[in-house]
């Protein structure tokens, strides 16, 4: 009332029209509007909240999709060093096998090539022994001064070769 007296507030029946007027607009605004508006707001902040639930449900999906991608990637990881391994120790196998081969192959042909030579060394010395009695019959024929008997021939032949295999050249 202050504002009456000081003459800013003039209190006639416009006043009282455009209160009651102002009145009624809250009392219509409280009634049909705002209810709705408060429900578009809480069905918005619903929607949202399912949105952001969403959300999180696909987050945790992908994290699970991504440890599960990690774990494969991990067990690859493993069975391809296990294969690795494998081969490598195929490999290794392998190298060991060829080795042994080569080395019995090696034996094998060292035990050819040594009876080769005892056999040939052997032929050798019966060549030898043939062409030291063939001699010695010679020589004797002519100290002798006459052919030996088949009998003889052989005795002689025999202890020549005995003397020339037991390395003693001296009768």
């Amino acid at each position: 009332m202050y504002l009456a007296e000081a003459g800013l507030l003039d209190l006639n029946a416009t006043f009282w029209i455009e209160l009651v007027a102002f009145l009624l607009m809250l009392g219509v605004l409280a009634r049909y509007v705002y209810p709705r508006v408060i429900e578009a707001a809480e069905a918005r902040q619903k929607a949202i909240a399912a949105e952001l639930e969403a959300a999180e449900t696909s987050r945790q999906e992908a994290e699970a999709r991504l440890a599960d991608a990690e774990k494969k990637l991990q067990e690859a990881r493993v069975s391809a060093q296990e294969i690795v391994a494998g081969a490598t120790r195929s490999g290794e196998q392998l190298r060991q096998e060829s080795k042994v081969k080569a080395e019995e192959e090696t034996k094998r042909l060292t035990q050819a090539a040594r009876k080769e030579i005892e056999a040939e060394r052997e032929k050798a010395i019966q060549s030898v022994r043939e062409d030291v009695a063939g001699l010695v019959v010679a020589a004797t024929e002519k100290v002798l001064g006459e052919t030996l008997d088949a009998s003889k021939h052989k005795q002689l032949i025999e202890r020549a070769i005995a003397e020339v295999a037991s390395g003693d050249g001296s009768s």
